[in-house]
């Protein structure tokens, strides 16, 4: 490896403080601010960082038979972003004495000089998570870390969020981006939350019930269905239905924009017999 310097660059004593702060928050990628790069254990070439090397590895270009993830907590060298110095995973480098991350992890052999993250190491989830960790509990049921504010109240789902975004299908487990847990306890991306909401989608993607308060619309459709009423032919039609939201079929009188649930009013209903139908439509046309 090349352990050439920087021009300019005088190497102190490797007790200078000043000098182990060089470079911070000028080095990383768009993912992390690190004074190091990584050597991919699984094909010897240098990245910024283990994304860095997934998403070049796992793009379209790359042959599908080709494409990999990096292994990593098999990380073992990692490249000084100052004085090129290739060496074991540390803290600080060998050479030049300087701190690679602010934040560094020996067991996920994890660097980054944004502290403001506060990043923490759950040892149950055998990963660095971010938040605090006074602000988060490891819940064993759904094998991840979830907010404090969670611990009495969210549904146990087993491996939680060792499965893909139902949107976007990034591994949700070690995602960098923000996570929200549904009502129902599936886990998704905040942002395709958000996206979802602008194609007025209130429903979980996974098992279709309601992840919001929709009493208002179902009011508004109670409004509708009560104004419009069904020709004479139909007016004695009964279809059977099963809710989304809590689980329980009933028959009820046939309608073309929507069917309520008999137990919990809710028109996120399915018909099981007769064909499918749907009320999504009605309730954008209500949102709007």
């Amino acid at each position: 490896m090349d352990s050439r310097r920087e021009p300019g660059m005088s190497y102190m004593a490797h007790g200078d403080v000043s000098f182990k702060d060089l470079g911070f928050g000028n080095y990383g990628c768009s993912h992390y601010r690190r004074r190091c790069k990584i050597r991919a254990p699984c094909c010897d070439e240098i990245f910024d960082c283990r994304h860095c090397h997934n998403e070049s590895k796992n793009s379209m270009e790359v042959n599908p038979n080709d494409r990999h993830d990096v292994p990593r907590h098999e990380l073992k060298r990692v490249i000084c972003s100052l004085c090129y110095t290739e060496q074991d995973v540390q803290q600080h480098c060998i050479r030049c004495g300087v701190c690679m991350g602010k934040y560094f992890c020996s067991k996920c052999k994890f660097f980054d000089d944004d502290v403001s993250k506060q990043q923490y190491h759950c040892n149950e989830c055998g990963i660095c998570r971010t938040g605090g960790e006074e602000n988060f509990f490891h819940c064993n049921g759904c094998g991840c870390c979830y907010s404090t504010l969670l611990k009495d109240s969210h549904s146990c789902i087993e491996k939680a969020m060792h499965h893909n975004c139902p949107v976007c299908f990034e591994f949700l487990f070690d995602t960098t981006k923000d996570i929200t847990v549904l009502r129902c306890g599936h886990t998704i991306h905040l942002e395709c939350v958000k996206q979802m909401e602008q194609h007025f989608q209130y429903a979980c993607p996974v098992c279709s019930k309601s992840y919001c308060d929709m009493s208002h619309v179902w009011k508004k459709l109670d409004q509708e269905i009560a104004s419009i009423p069904m020709p004479q032919i139909y007016q004695n039609k009964m279809v059977w239905i099963l809710c989304n939201d809590c689980g329980e079929t009933s028959e009820v009188n046939f309608h073309i924009l929507a069917h309520k649930c008999l137990k919990c009013n809710s028109y996120n209903t399915r018909r099981t017999r007769g064909g499918p139908t749907s009320c999504s439509s009605r309730v954008e046309e209500i949102l709007n």
